[in-house]
């Protein structure tokens, strides 16, 4: 029997389809946003993570919250300030919500929320696994930070599910059209040496995740969330300009010229991530897009 979800960062990118998909299968779906008087789909209730304010009908609304608040990483260059910032974003909106579920009565079952294979770093050609080591540099520091705070749900007995979120592909925002852009004035690149690895989630898919999280209660812990077959960056460029129709031109786009215009952040396009999605695999979950190709199909249309 469908409930009621309360979702923290529904305005982004994965919050507004996750939620069109669960009003879909007839869920009621509430949104937590610093300006609720801002016109909305979804009703809406009013936080602010700075002041420490939470609407305590937001907590007893919802049968499950699924969190997704924090600092876009790829917006500006990662000054000290940025980087306290996507840190903070994600750390204090939890033990905000954490700090209301504890003192207030509620039935909310479960919490979900989102994390990234950030937490992995730089890992080459090796496949990681949910039980693989950490790495410890800016992203890995906050993914690590951000999960320790989720965690804490475990202490207000909920179900609690970490999604580990790879490269979300979507043609309405995130890293996708910005990748697509050279591409599309024929100037597309391989980037870096081309070799490292992505690992990505068709949008969809990972809606699906979230929604299979609340749904199927032998979800717990920490899953992976990327398709079965991450692709090397050269091969992802080549698939997209495939997928475009359009030549691929220059030769690879060198390190040091990323590092130029992106400073550390450049780290994030340059570093190799292959990532497992044995364990969500195991559980049944099944991939509407295990290749690149199908995905990249989806949002350009092969006529």
């Amino acid at each position: 029997m469908p409930g009621k979800i309360l979702i923290t960062g529904g305005s982004g990118l994965v919050g507004m389809r996750l939620s069109e998909m669960l009003i879909d299968l007839g869920y009621e779906v509430a949104h937590l946003s610093r300006n609720p008087s801002k016109v909305s789909t979804y009703k809406t209730f009013k936080w602010d993570i700075e002041s420490g304010y939470i609407d305590d009908n937001a907590v007893s609304y919802a049968d499950y919250i699924i969190n997704l608040a924090g600092a876009r990483v790829s917006d500006g260059k990662w000054t000290e300030e940025r980087k306290k910032e996507i840190l903070k974003s994600r750390v204090e909106s939890i033990n905000l919500l954490h700090k209301c579920l504890s003192r207030s009565q509620h039935h909310v079952k479960g919490f979900i929320s989102s994390s990234a294979i950030g937490i992995y770093g730089n890992s080459g050609e090796r496949l990681m696994s949910e039980e693989s080591t950490y790495a410890d540099d800016f992203l890995a520091e906050v993914c690590k930070a951000w999960e320790a705070t989720a965690w804490q749900m475990r202490d207000l007995n909920l179900r609690t599910v970490i999604l580990r979120l790879g490269i979300v592909l979507s043609n309405k925002g995130g890293a996708l059209p910005q990748i697509a852009k050279p591409i599309k004035l024929m100037a597309g690149a391989a980037l870096g040496s081309g070799k490292q690895y992505m690992s990505w989630v068709h949008i969809d898919d990972a809606c699906r995740l979230f929604i299979r999280a609340i749904e199927d209660t032998q979800f717990e812990g920490v899953y992976n969330a990327v398709a079965p077959h991450p692709v090397t960056n050269e091969k992802f460029t080549k698939e997209l300009a495939e997928a475009m129709h359009k030549p691929l031109v220059l030769p690879k786009v060198p390190a040091f010229a990323l590092n130029l215009v992106m400073g550390e952040m450049s780290d994030v396009i340059l570093a190799s991530q292959r990532v497992s999605a044995n364990k969500v695999l195991q559980t049944g979950f099944t991939f509407e897009y295990n290749y690149l190709e199908e995905a990249l199909e989806s949002f350009y249309d092969p006529s």
